[in-house]
């Protein structure tokens, strides 16, 4: 098993509660002029069949799953357990946003990893609350100010049924400081190049299989802990 590096554990806390942004910046890439160069894809990765097997499609659930698309998951983001000494206490939920990594502590110095997906510049957040409850194949409501943002949303302002294709897809824990909501939740998505991107509207998104798998295992009201 393959040890990840250190990982950065500053949390950074503050006002409004513990929930802050956090300003990002991205670059592109561009090709000098005049370079005329094709240059083949790499190979897809290959992956054991293990992982194959981990990434099946669900037929059983209410909602069949299909397949993980490997070809377009970084083998990076692969579930795994890895040694993770940490002072949090075992159940703690850690999500460790520079790295795209959620860490669910075990009570020997390891961890479940899972890779995700996280909030886009400006919809980022941090510090400590909890996970309140979670639900199966959850209802899916936009806030006021994402439909404001967003228009072709307001069908669904009543909310959009859950589904394949919901935005929170198969499982959705629901995180609050104290007893207010957050609207910040940790989900399930479809699409697996998103994973290790910033992309969402502030939510932390797994693969179906990853937030099914660790749905079973967190418990209500466990710490859930947000590093920048």
């Amino acid at each position: 098993m393959t040890r990840p590096r250190p990982i950065d554990r500053r949390l950074f806390l503050g006002g409004a509660g513990g929930v802050l942004g956090l300003a990002l910046s991205g670059c592109t890439t561009t090709p000098f002029p005049g370079s005329e160069e094709i240059i083949p894809a790499p190979p897809p990765p290959e992956f054991s069949d293990d992982v194959i097997l981990m990434y099946r499609a669900l037929p059983e659930e209410r909602f069949p799953i299909p397949a993980v698309d490997l070809t377009r998951l970084d083998p990076a983001f692969v579930r795994a357990v890895v040694d993770y000494p940490t002072q949090e206490v075992p159940g703690t939920v850690i999500v460790d946003t520079p790295n795209r990594y959620l860490y669910h502590v075990h009570d020997d110095g390891s961890a479940t990893r899972y890779g995700v997906g996280i909030g886009r510049a400006g919809f980022e957040w941090s510090g400590r609350a909890h996970i309140a409850y979670g639900r199966e194949w959850p209802v899916w409501t936009p806030p006021a100010d994402m439909i404001a943002r967003q228009p072709s949303l307001e069908k669904w302002r009543h909310g959009q049924p859950p589904g394949i294709d919901n935005a929170l897809g198969a499982r959705a824990l629901y995180i609050h400081q104290g007893n207010r909501d957050t609207l910040y939740r940790l989900h399930g998505t479809g699409e697996a190049h998103t994973i290790g991107k910033a992309i969402s509207s502030g939510c932390v998104r797994l693969l179906h299989h990853d937030i099914i798998h660790l749905y079973r295992e967190v418990k209500w009201g466990s710490p859930i802990v947000v590093l920048v």
